[in-house]
């Protein structure tokens, strides 16, 4: 399984673990709540459902709506499918929360996993916040040995982007030592769901789409058709 796809089946296991869904709906919480599926296609998210299906994860149940139901035949349209996470699919998504190797520290996997923290137990959030925030300080230390090292040699545009870039993954090591530090203190963010929330059926108000180092929320994106 490639590190994406991965990725993308913990959001949709952990998305449906919410509510059943169809795939309109799926992509559009990804979208929206999930930045880093922004740009994500439906030739992405249905061969990733069909493998969480054959894996027993979930199970496709039709759709409920009586007028979705008499209008697709007549547009020549599939039926809507939902999809439901099964006991299975709910045991293997929390046996995922609970993972805290390194992956979990990558730009693209530590953006999901956070918004996902209000089901995740807090010593896991502490060693994936820790795992991250020292993946950080290792990667700057990095960038001031190069910029120190070719300084002289960059003009000033790209001497101003590399400081740029520095100052991004200081603020995000700011951020995430102020996050470790209410974790101790046993402080929950705003909206989050309380200790133990990993036995929980319902997310928190953690903030999804999580922007790469220094970046900036982007607004949502608008929806495509529906499936």
């Amino acid at each position: 399984m490639g590190r994406r796809s991965g990725i993308l089946e913990f959001a949709v296991l952990g998305l449906l673990r919410e509510s059943p869904m169809h795939g309109y709906e799926l992509r559009k919480r990804l979208n929206t709540s999930l930045g880093v599926f922004r740009a994500f296609s439906y030739g992405t998210l249905y061969p990733c459902l069909k493998t969480l299906v054959a894996n027993g994860w979930l199970i496709e149940e039709p759709g409920n709506n009586p007028e979705d139901a008499l209008a697709a035949p007549l547009a020549g349209r599939r039926a809507k499918i939902v999809y439901r996470l099964t006991a299975e699919g709910k045991e293997h998504f929390e046996e995922l929360l609970s993972q805290t190797g390194p992956d979990t520290y990558d730009d693209e996997h530590f953006a999901a996993r956070f918004a996902f923290f209000g089901q995740t137990s807090r010593d896991v959030r502490m060693r994936v916040l820790e795992g991250r925030r020292s993946r950080l300080e290792e990667r700057l230390e990095k960038m001031r040995a190069s910029l120190a090292r070719t300084r002289e040699r960059l003009d000033d545009y790209t001497l101003e982007l590399q400081r740029h870039g520095m100052e991004s993954v200081e603020r995000e090591v700011r951020w995430l030592n102020e996050l470790i530090e209410s974790e101790r203190a046993g402080r929950d963010l705003k909206g989050s769901a309380a200790e133990g929330s990993a036995q929980q059926d319902t997310t928190s108000g953690a903030p999804g789409g999580l922007p790469r180092s220094g970046e900036s929320p982007r607004p949502d994106t608008p929806d495509d058709t529906a499936t």
